[in-house]
């Protein structure tokens, strides 16, 4: 056969079109159905992002819509603000419990559950641990609000039966432990997803992996260190991205329960941004706020993939 009767053959079979002209056509149809995402990404998420930083170097005035541009005196503002430090602080202090409690105990604990032999059982702990996480923040917030009162609350009235009366408080009116007492009702109301996420991840860890430790004599405990922790690495750092952007971004819990005080104790940035912007009319020291907080979390982000893509490696 010749070369030319070959060719003519290829293009009978792709309908007259050579070879190198099929390849190219998916990617093309590929980039039509993507442009229409791409486009709702760029309005609704990187335009913003520009226009709020630019917003940061201006001095903005919601009611009468004044701009006056003033380089970066908000920059300079915010770092003399110690409430904005405070804020700050509050939020480190979130992140690192949110990354015990719902990474790390949230691990162990979905582990736990997968080692359980009773599939009925393994489904009925999952949903009971889930459950509190479908709740909206909103009615958390105003549950444990009537949970700390000081009088007639439900966990003074605990310490009150268990005899230990001095530990009784005002939690949430109290600066020493008002924002201890919010941390742990947001953990309390998230626990259970992200067990739920890591018992989906160590599902998909084969099974003969487990039988064979078993069979060298390693223990329940060990095999939770020592195979099923490394195997759901890459759903750790997940978990430790959508952890700490959350943490850098709460707002709901404080705003029901104290609003930011007692004495701006319990600030974070999300609700200084809103005082700052919608109370003070301050627009400009808010955008602010804004572009720190998405520079944090953008930088923790990356430094959490890089870490992931090295140990992968």
């Amino acid at each position: 056969m010749t070369r030319a009767s070959s060719t003519a053959g290829a293009r009978e079979r792709t309908g007259g079109a050579s070879p190198r002209i099929r390849r190219r056509r998916p990617r093309w149809s590929g980039l039509v159905w993507v442009l229409p995402g791409l486009v709702v990404l760029f309005l609704f998420v990187y335009y913003p992002l520009v226009l709020n930083f630019g917003y940061s170097f201006q001095q903005s005035n919601i009611f009468t819509g004044e701009q006056t541009f003033v380089g970066a005196d908000n920059y300079v503002k915010l770092a003399g603000d110690p409430i904005f430090w405070r804020a700050l602080g509050n939020n480190v202090l979130y992140a690192g419990i949110s990354i015990v409690f719902q990474v790390f105990l949230a691990l162990v604990l979905a582990a736990i559950i997968e080692s359980l032999r009773s599939h009925r059982w393994r489904a009925v702990l999952r949903s009971v641990y889930f459950i509190p996480s479908a709740m909206s923040l909103t009615v958390i917030g105003l549950l444990f609000t009537f949970i700390y009162q000081p009088d007639g609350g439900l966990l003074n009235g605990v310490l009150g039966a268990l005899g230990l009366d001095s530990l009784q408080q005002a939690w949430l009116g109290d600066p020493k432990t008002a924002m201890t007492a919010i941390i742990m009702m947001s953990q309390w109301q998230g626990f259970g997803y992200s067990a739920l996420l890591f018992a989906v991840a160590i599902q998909r860890i084969p099974q003969e992996i487990y039988e064979a430790a078993a069979l060298d004599g390693i223990g329940p405990f060990r095999r939770i260190f020592s195979i099923t922790i490394p195997l759901v690495r890459e759903m750790t750092a997940l978990m430790m991205i959508v952890t700490l952007s959350g943490a850098f971004q709460v707002f709901n819990e404080v705003m029901v329960t104290t609003g930011g005080g007692p004495d701006n104790s319990t600030q974070v940035l999300g609700t200084w941004l809103y005082r700052s912007g919608f109370v003070k009319n301050d627009f400009g020291y808010a955008a602010a706020i804004a572009v720190v907080m998405f520079v944090i979390t953008l930088a923790l982000a990356i430094a959490q993939v890089v870490y992931a893509n090295r140990r992968r490696v």
